[in-house]
């Protein structure tokens, strides 16, 4: 296994750091069994690195999801926008602490931003950190933010978490249910993707709805990223992807992170955690299949979802590319799952 580091599509691990409940209880050096992923247990699970998110908590949203479960699904309502002062100063707390990961590191864990330096970090088992935002709400419509955070670091933005902000509308989650729900792209995002054309940062479509992931495909020179997403013919939750939205992606020589949520895998959109990994590698191979072995990943969701008792966290990555690899993938092909397909897209994504 040691031929493939896992390079990961999306994790919440700097919200599970900072959550007042675990943070006391948890240090990202010292190896624990609170949430997925620490530097210990990353190093037993071939994890080479990943996206480390910057999501900025709902304000004063209390909805308990069991009262919107019917016989025929589930209708959780979407939380209320966040105001850009809060979501700054949140995005400005959570990047300060990855790159304090990086300075208490001892040269283990680097903050990557471009393409080289994720390759020579997943050659030389150093764990690579891509700095991504969840949500657009910290970038004012002037965009000088963009362009701080940039030479920041900020390689990677998504531009909702589902709740709606200036620049365009997320889905819910609802099960079953299409993607197509509420308009597209304002026309101040659609300059926000032009501009992170131009400043060479990955705009990211997931959590973003049908229409604005179409005005995504028309006005982006760069591929078509979904981080962690799944595919919606095999689970009817709002959150996956159309074979048109998937093809879209192919075409653009884009890439999907398959995410590891189990209502996202389960074809019931159920949330019963007793599964197998192989519902992991179903929607991996319905993608390779498909659409071609080039535009699927991996995109965990770890820290940030539950997942399957059978991984239980990022030391369960080993079984799950024995599974792949039992499956019929040989290794070219994984090499390509695993971290190859995210090197090339952002290859060809980052200036």
């Amino acid at each position: 296994m040691s031929n493939f580091p896992i390079f990961d599509g999306h994790n919440d691990t700097l919200l599970s750091l900072h959550l007042p409940e675990e943070a006391k209880e948890r240090s990202f050096f010292k190896e624990s069994d609170i949430g997925h992923i620490d530097f210990p247990r990353a190093k037993k699970g071939n994890f080479g690195g990943g996206f480390f998110a910057v999501w900025t908590p709902n304000d004063g949203y209390e909805v308990n999801p069991e009262d919107h479960v019917t016989s025929d699904g589930y209708d959780i309502p979407l939380p209320p926008p966040i105001k850009h002062k809060k979501a700054l100063a949140n995005t400005n707390t959570f990047a300060a602490g990855l790159f304090r990961l990086e300075n208490e590191s001892d040269g283990k864990f680097k903050v990557v931003r471009n393409a080289t330096e994720l390759a020579h970090c997943l050659k030389n088992d150093v764990m690579a950190a891509v700095l991504h935002i969840e949500g657009a709400a910290a970038i004012d419509t002037n965009f000088d933010t963009l362009h701080v955070l940039y030479k920041a670091g900020l390689r990677s933005l998504g531009i909702v978490w589902s709740r709606p902000n200036v620049y365009g509308e997320g889905v819910p989650f609802r099960y079953p249910s299409s993607p197509d729900i509420g308009s597209g792209l304002t026309e101040t995002g659609k300059l926000l993707v032009r501009e992170c054309n131009k400043l060479g940062i990955m705009v990211d479509t997931t959590h973003l709805n049908e229409k604005g992931f179409w005005d995504v495909a028309q006005i982006t020179d760069a591929p078509i990223v979904a981080t962690h997403s799944n595919v919606h013919a095999l689970c009817p939750i709002s959150r996956n992807l159309t074979d048109k939205q998937l093809e879209a992606v192919a075409q653009s020589n884009g890439v999907v992170g398959i995410n590891y949520a189990v209502n996202m895998l389960r074809e019931d959109g159920g949330t019963d955690t007793d599964i197998s990994l192989d519902l992991i590698v179903r929607h991996v191979s319905y993608i390779a299949d498909k659409f071609g072995i080039d535009h699927v990943a991996l995109g965990s969701d770890f820290d940030g979802t539950t997942v399957p008792d059978e991984l239980k966290d990022v030391t369960g990555l080993p079984k799950l590319v024995a599974r792949l690899q039992a499956h019929g993938f040989n290794d070219d092909e994984l090499r390509k799952i695993t971290h190859g397909n995210w090197i090339r897209v952002l290859s060809e994504t980052w200036k």
